[in-house]
């Protein structure tokens, strides 16, 4: 499989290292990015050039695509010079962007009309997970074209999974992302609430962490607020903002409630307002430590 031709657009913070990902198991791998830096940087390492997104399908029997917003996906993909414009009859295409469902089912139909396969198959797992080919995917759309990018996919991820048709991936990554939201905010309510108390911030998170009340994201986010190193935005609050939407608009279509939802894009939808939208998602607990009058930092 490794004379697979994979063509990848987007080298973004997660899709680089997924790229590189792909080198080193020896794909046939051509690659375009708007930033033409990332592009040579790459190239440097043995991957093919592309000019556009046209170049790349035409180049590729496999092209996978990781874009950093829904206009970017719809563009790429649906748009005139587009990959499914130049799409093949049993050529697979995939996306793992973060999208909502109906973005997904719309690249899907397009693909179909074409003859090609589709498949929305989010990750997660962050930049580190990435670089070490340990990421989760969850892939929505026809079996059988799972089955045929599963290489693929097995040189970037370590928990590969086919979901279901059309759309179920993207589902699977929205109720990933409620839950990052959900538990950040919560994360960063635990932690001004014990350092307004008194207690040292960093045995409230060393605690805390050993126990039931542990969760990834107060692990993840309580050393970056003890530090203080919100601009390092590895997962800024503006992304998840943007995830939340998109939650809100699934479970609309499903009729399911969200309450913590509702209040987590209420809280996310004000940090931005107050211009904090580039900082990392940590930086949520910022408006909490104002009203608290405290802040959550390391002692001297």
């Amino acid at each position: 499989m490794a004379n697979l031709k994979v063509g990848f657009i987007g080298l973004g913070r997660m899709g680089l290292p997924m790229s590189y990902r792909l080198l080193k198991a020896g794909f046939h791998l051509t690659v375009h990015n708007r930033s033409q830096e990332k592009v040579r940087q790459i190239v440097g390492s043995g991957a093919h050039p592309a000019k556009s997104a046209t170049q790349v399908t035409r180049e590729s029997d496999i092209v996978l695509a990781c874009l950093p917003d829904i206009a970017t996906v719809e563009e790429i993909f649906l748009g005139k010079e587009g990959i499914i414009a130049n799409a093949r009859p049993g050529q697979i295409l995939v996306d793992h962007s973060t999208v909502g469902v109906n973005t997904s089912k719309a690249c899907a139909a397009a693909a179909e009309k074409k003859g090609a396969l589709f498949l929305d198959a989010p990750i997660s797992g962050g930049v580190e997970r990435a670089a070490n080919g340990t990421l989760t995917i969850m892939a929505g759309g026809p079996k059988e074209a799972f089955l045929k990018a599963l290489p693929v996919f097995e040189t970037m991820g370590a928990t590969v999974r086919h979901i279901g048709p059309t759309g179920t991936g993207t589902t699977v990554k929205l109720v990933n992302q409620l839950l990052c939201v959900v538990h950040s905010m919560v994360a960063a309510e635990a932690m001004v609430l014990g350092a307004k108390s008194g207690a040292d911030p960093a045995l409230v998170f060393e605690v805390v962490n050993s126990g039931w009340g542990q969760s990834f994201m107060l692990g993840r986010n309580a050393p970056v607020m003890l530090d203080r190193t919100f601009e390092d935005a590895r997962a800024p609050i503006r992304t998840y903002l943007k995830d939340l939407g998109l939650v809100q608009e699934l479970a609309a279509t499903l009729d399911a409630p969200t309450p913590a939802c509702d209040l987590a894009h209420q809280a996310f939808k004000q940090a931005a307002a107050q211009g904090l939208g580039d900082l990392d998602v940590s930086g949520i607990v910022l408006p909490l430590e104002q009203r608290a009058g405290v802040q959550v930092r390391r002692k001297d």
